[in-house]
């Protein structure tokens, strides 16, 4: 449909999972992508995939734990193409821990990817929309556990929290120079970063897919190219004026009770 069409698009944390999805999905709907990651060989092979599709692609590799490369990451887009017209951030981490247990340490990590990360990279963004004097639009991808999650996401859940009141407040604060920010809340997706997720803090075995699938009211887990394409549909102009909004992706009901 070319809904991205002459755009140009960060995807910050995507040379797997949801990110490389929205990276994929951005590129059949005409975009020039880049994105970003720390392992320089996953980054170069995605854009390999999606150049010899007939693409535009670009890697930057960067540690977004340190707040300068997720601001550079914005600089080098840029730099390559002259300005940002999108940016995503998809980047996350899920380590475990409790209000009981969680160091200092673990939650300064999450506090640098889940939140850190994506409050500078919007603001190297919009600093470059701004002086264009140009419209844009940013999602970030964040998670249905925001609203409150379980105990042993403690440190996620406080980081992941505040990206969601940041989406608004950024949406508000720039709602007049057309720039839109949204969010979404995604449910349990399936997702290589999930399987590890899962094999490490909770011993699961190669049929744990199938186990949590068949306990999910629709089924099976949120799928990352689905979630690509709502994604793709915010970062469009098919999405209209919406801005500030953090909707729930997922299949369970905030509030709901049986």
């Amino acid at each position: 449909m070319g809904l991205l069409d002459d755009k140009v698009v960060l995807v910050n944390g995507g040379t797997q999972g949801v990110g490389a999805a929205v990276a994929r999905a951005a590129v059949r709907e005409g975009a020039t992508v880049a994105v970003t990651g720390r392992r320089t060989g996953p980054g170069e092979t995605l854009v390999a995939e999606l150049t010899s599709a007939g693409g535009k692609a670009l890697f930057v590799r960067a540690d977004l734990a340190d707040a300068e490369q997720a601001k550079d990451s914005v600089r080098q887009v840029v730099a390559a193409y002259g300005r940002i017209d999108c940016l995503v951030n998809a980047a996350g981490l899920t380590s475990r821990g409790t209000l009981l247990d969680t160091t200092p340490e673990l939650f300064d990590q999450h506090i640098a990817i889940n939140l850190k990360a994506p409050f500078f990279a919007m603001q190297a963004a919009v600093a470059d929309m701004v002086a264009r004097e140009a419209p844009g639009t940013i999602v970030n991808v964040i998670t249905s556990s925001a609203h409150g999650g379980q105990p042993f996401l403690a440190p996620y859940v406080a980081a992941k929290a505040g990206l969601a009141g940041l989406t608004r407040n950024a949406a508000h604060a720039h709602r007049y120079d057309r720039i839109r920010i949204n969010g979404l809340n995604i449910g349990w997706t399936e997702t290589e970063g999930e399987d590890a997720t899962q094999r490490a803090f909770h011993g699961a075995g190669d049929d744990w897919r199938e186990r949590a699938a068949a306990r999910l009211p629709m089924g099976k887990l949120g799928q990352p190219d689905e979630i690509a394409d709502f994604v793709v549909l915010l970062l469009s102009d098919r999405s209209g004026v919406v801005t500030g909004s953090v909707i729930d992706w997922d299949q369970n009901v905030l509030g709901a009770l049986d």
